[in-house]
């Protein structure tokens, strides 16, 4: 496989550092692994932490800054960041008023979230925990005891890091980040596998000619395996899996999610058919995003993720927000 690095070791590193040219308003740093914002902590405002393994970019790192995290940990590749990397991110952001961990359901961050509050509450931060656990096309896979965190992590980090942004007390935002998980559903398709730097060639294999219902974002298995179908035929399926689940009666939230390797014009025209089935099925979209959101390298194929809404949920997620991949209203 070619691969646009220097060499397996340092990719992390690497991105860090264009990272941090990239973007004065971040301090990034980069031997310790913490992204934070640069004006933080910011005096009065609850701090929001996540973080995981890299390769999912612009998760989580992308995500700092005004109006969402205060600080991301990255791991490396498909890794989980460590408890240092959260302990240090967690003391570096916080301003008294206590910190919100975002925390996506796989074993690794859970546990090493988990011993960082310990941690971080010893050293007199006041933490607070969300689990993000919205993929329904599992319920348990090779990574995860329960549901996956994916692309509702997203909407967890924007409304609550409004909230926080609006100076909401810590049990309030953590209320509202529960509030949007449990009011979320996601499910992947995979036209291809990734492939790490590590590995330097595929994760799994996939057939040609077929594609993965239900894919995780770390190349885990999903529902099934089928031969190669339609735009169509795929949100049909995708929205089928979500709908069952969540059956929403007010409007939606909608994250049409690339993979990695999806190029845009597949992913509106993907997008115009999961607007066609939400259409038919009595579903209205209050808001739609579409790009790539929650990565997996260099992996093709997309996810759908909705969250029914309220007027608070709405009015949070229309907030202005600056981060480096996601960005209106400032």
């Amino acid at each position: 496989m070619k691969m646009l690095i220097n060499v397996p070791e340092t990719v992390v590193a690497d991105a860090l550092r264009g990272m941090a040219a990239a973007h004065p308003e971040l301090t990034v740093d980069v031997e310790n692994r913490v992204v934070l914002r640069r004006d933080a902590p910011v005096a009065g405002k609850v701090a929001l932490v996540s973080g995981g393994g890299s390769g999912h970019e612009p998760l989580h790192g992308g995500f700092v800054g005004p109006g969402m995290l205060d600080a991301a940990c990255p791991g490396e590749v498909f890794t989980s960041p460590v408890p240092d990397q959260m302990v240090r991110a967690a003391t570096g952001v916080d301003s008294g008023e206590g910190v919100l961990f975002i925390v996506k359901n796989y074993t690794g961050d859970v546990l090493n979230f988990d011993m960082a509050a310990e941690l971080a509450e010893e050293e007199g931060v006041r933490v607070a925990k969300v689990l993000v656990d919205d993929d329904v096309a599992v319920t348990d896979s090779t990574f995860t005891a329960g549901r996956r965190g994916t692309g509702a992590t997203l909407f967890v980090e924007k409304i609550a890091g409004a909230a926080a942004q609006a100076g909401a007390p810590l049990d309030r935002v953590e209320a509202l980040a529960r509030q949007v998980n449990a009011s979320s559903r996601s499910f992947g398709v995979a036209l291809s596998p990734c492939s790490t730097p590590a590995k330097g060639g595929p994760t799994f294999e996939l057939p040609e000619g077929e594609l993965e219902l239900g894919v995780g974002i770390h190349g885990e298995p999903g529902r099934e395996r089928r031969a190669m179908m339609t735009a169509g035929e795929i949100a049909d399926v995708a929205l089928d899996a979500v709908l069952e689940d969540l059956n929403p009666k007010n409007p939606v939230l909608l994250l049409v999610n690339g993979m990695g390797a999806t190029p845009l014009l597949e992913l509106y025209g993907f997008h115009a058919e999961v607007q066609r089935v939400l259409t038919e099925r009595g579903v209205s979209v209050a808001r739609a995003l579409v790009g790539n959101y929650v990565t997996s390298l260099d992996m093709a194929g997309a996810s759908v993720t909705l969250c029914q809404t309220d007027e608070e949920l709405l009015r949070l997620w229309d907030e202005p927000v600056r981060t480096p991949g996601l960005r209106w209203g400032l």
